[in-house]
């Protein structure tokens, strides 16, 4: 069925006013008419939205934000606007999604003026870029095409070759003339990945992937569909176009003449300069780190500078003054791939790049840098079981300041170019998270009215933050506690997250939540070769996957049992990726535990390392297994399946890259023939990142993934510790 633009809008309009009179915090009441409070349900993380993206508008009145629909409600992005000023109106949704659109709209942007708001959304075949006026009106597509960089249908050896049909198999409407043989290549609408706005507005970068060519697309329909591993021509590239005042382009899209993979772009405050980043095609960065940086003058698109800068450059920005750019890459120090610090290098050609976070025991972040009215340097760090912003002088040596939000948990905090005031989201265990401003850096949050993001009355759990010794190192973890009665011990879960190079951190997790609503405890170590905790200890566990942080772990387990009502008699294991990891580790290590979840595991360090989606990040650890035969293997939990008794659950999507199908498979082959109980659970569709979103009980496109996921886990465990399930853990109380 076809909607025209203007039944979309009244649909959207009439959608607006239901939403509006809804009253906040609607939720099924009880039967005396109250909301019983309680842990989240299965059920219940279906419905739990999320919120991201904040955006002031430049005259520092307006925020602007994006909240993503429940998985229940199909996991769609939206824009939300809410007005700055105390007393003001509630915040109100200003898109909503058709159909056809499974993504919503996202990477929304304020113009430089505050005229208008810039998204992404598909509305049709393509996704485009859209200009919403705030005086009124519809939000309206630009119609952005170029002629396509590439045709691999034109090449010499496409298939199928030219005249290879007969001439009965040809359509009558498909005859081709001579003149339509010589006709020229037309301009074809690109997909648009992202886009930056000039600071002054007159400029517009977007990226886009090489559009598909009618020759492509009758290849592909004609099943001439070959794959040439590492031979993609196709690649994402960077365009620049004009802006007149209305915001309509002047002219047509330019292309940046860059000789690698765009991969992201930020404008200058004060120029018409733009900051870009690269990668080479093909998977050659499996190859070692390639990375580069580029210099673009928006009058000469076609003259990029490439800037001196490592490979393993990641994101960055120009200074207030436009004369430096700061960026993240590797520390030069010995440390996992992806352990970055801040950089800054004149762009005046006469210095070197120098750091600026040399030393800081925490993991910096290269995106969402901001510059405070003095030009410090505001960059967001995961420091121990927090996030919080730091404060970085450029002129001086002194060290990062921590500043101070008042919450465990600071993510998207942004200001506009005036300085007028500071958006924020403040997270922290046990606690809702909210929408903050503030007019001044350092300022105390005023929580802004946002939608409600969970069903009313569920219930959350602060953790108590923990620490034990191990081998000489200091040890933190997070500790929730269900409610205990007298001296009644209670069922502790091990979680272990992923990477290895991540950590737990005190936000609200209504997922952990789910499980102590269970009757369960809950324990997230962060041993040794974590992040957050400074290079020496993210380093600690190379060569060593599955011995030193092993032992943290169990340590850790041993210093809850001695201080918390635990009972060491009913203990299970579990993890997500690097988690899943150390789960089929602790498999052929103890039988201390009961039952074990492993969820996208690797299993086995050769077949791993030789179908992951790159292995620049493994090789760091034990290097190429090939090379280094007794190490792979030590440190593959695949070596220890001989010894193993305990209950395993494995959990896996079908499409995962990262940790691919096989190595779950292996582990179950290995496992059942070892006739140790196991059972292996797979998703369709699922990649690693998304199957994790969905059974963590955050927005999934996919409607019943991460149900099913949790309510297996569940059922594993309960028959693993000899428990049941509790009324009040699934909302029918």
């Amino acid at each position: 069925m076809h909607f025209s633009p203007l039944r979309w809008t009244r649909l959207i309009l009439c959608a607006l006013v239901a939403l509006l009179l809804l009253p906040a915090g609607f939720a099924q009441p009880s039967s005396s008419g109250a909301v019983v409070p309680h842990y989240p349900s299965s059920e219940d993380l279906r419905h739990i939205k999320s919120m991201g993206a904040p955006q002031l508008s430049p005259d520092g009145k307006l925020a602007l934000f994006a909240v993503t629909d429940s998985t229940a409600d199909g996991a769609k992005s939206h824009l939300w606007i809410v007005p700055i000023s105390a007393g003001a109106e509630k915040a109100r949704q200003l898109t909503i999604s058709p159909p056809s659109d499974k993504r919503g709209e996202r990477d929304g942007q304020w113009a430089p003026d505050g005229s208008a708001i810039f998204f992404l959304a598909k509305r049709g075949e393509h996704t485009q870029l859209f200009r919403l006026d705030m005086r009124g009106g519809d939000a309206a597509p630009y119609d952005l095409k170029i002629m396509a960089p590439v045709d691999d249908s034109k090449r010499k050896d496409a298939i199928p070759p030219a005249g290879a049909e007969k001439p009965e198999e040809k359509k009558a409407d498909e005859k081709t003339s001579e003149s339509e043989k010589d006709k020229k290549p037309e301009p074809l609408p690109i997909d648009v990945s992202g886009y930056a706005l000039s600071q002054d507005g007159k400029w517009l970068a977007v990226w886009a992937h090489d559009p598909e060519t009618p020759g492509e697309k009758k290849e592909k329909d004609a099943k001439a569909d070959a794959s040439w591993v590492n031979h993609e021509t196709h690649v994402t590239r960077l365009y620049l176009a004009a802006l007149k005042s209305d915001g309509s382009i002047d002219g047509s899209l330019k292309p940046v003449a860059l000789p690698q993979e765009f991969h992201g772009a930020t404008w200058a405050k004060s120029t018409d300069q733009l900051l870009a980043f690269t990668e080479p095609p093909n998977d050659l960065s499996d190859l070692g780190p390639d990375g580069a940086a580029w210099l673009v003058d928006a009058s000469a698109p076609d003259k990029p500078i490439k800037l001196d800068v490592p490979a393993t450059v990641r994101g960055g920005a120009f200074t207030p003054d436009g004369r430096e750019i700061v960026f993240g890459a590797q520390t030069p120090e010995d440390a996992p791939p992806g352990y970055e610090e801040l950089f800054a290098l004149p762009l005046s050609g006469s210095g070197a790049s120098r750091r600026l976070s040399a030393g800081f025991a925490g993991q910096l972040g290269a995106f969402d840098l901001q510059f405070a009215a003095d030009g410090a340097l505001i960059a967001q760090a995961g420091v121990g079981t927090h996030t919080t912003p730091l404060r970085i002088a450029l002129g001086g040596n002194m060290p990062p300041e921590k500043l101070n939000f008042g919450a465990d948990i600071i993510t998207g905090l942004t200001t506009n170019h005036d300085h007028t005031g500071w958006l924020w989201l403040a997270d922290t265990g046990g606690q809702p998270e909210k929408l903050c401003y503030a007019q001044h850096l350092g300022d105390v949050c005023t929580t802004l009215p946002t939608p409600e993001l969970a069903p009313a009355g569920l219930r959350y759990v602060e953790p108590q933050l923990v620490s034990w010794k191990s081998d000489g190192f200091t040890i933190e973890g997070l500790l929730y506690m269900p409610e205990t009665t007298g001296s009644a011990k209670v069922p502790l879960i091990v979680d272990v997250h992923g990477g290895p190079f991540g950590a737990w951190e005190n936000r609200n997790d209504p997922y952990a939540a789910f499980i102590v609503g269970h009757g369960w405890a809950i324990l997230r170590p962060n041993p040794r070769g974590s992040s957050n905790y400074g290079v020496k200890f993210a380093a600690a566990n190379k060569n060593d996957l599955g011995g030193g942080d092993y032992r943290d772990i169990m340590a850790g387990v041993d210093a809850v049992l001695a201080r918390y009502p635990l009972d060491p008699n009913k203990m299970a294991l579990m993890g997500y990726s690097y988690g899943g990891e150390m789960a089929a580790f602790v498999e052929g290590k103890t039988d201390r535990f009961k039952g074990i979840i492993s969820c996208a595991p690797v299993i086995d360090q050769f077949s791993e390392y030789g179908t992951e989606g790159g292995s620049w990040y493994d090789r760091w650890y034990f290097g190429k297994p090939w090379e280094h035969l007794e190490d792979a293997w030590r440190q593959s939990p695949l070596a220890g399946a001989a010894r193993a008794k305990t209950p395993f659950l494995l959990i896996q999507g079908q499409a995962d890259t990262t940790d691919p199908l096989g190595q779950s498979e292996e582990m179950y082959r290995a496992l059942r023939q070892e006739a140790v109980p196991v059972e292996m659970v797979t998703y369709p569709r699922e990649n690693h990142g998304p199957l994790a979103v969905g059974i963590f009980g955050r927005p999934s496109p996919e409607p019943w993934h991460g149900f099913d996921g949790r309510q297996r886990i569940i059922e594993f465990l309960n028959k693993a510790l000899g428990t049941e399930t509790p009324a009040s853990a699934t909302g029918k109380s």
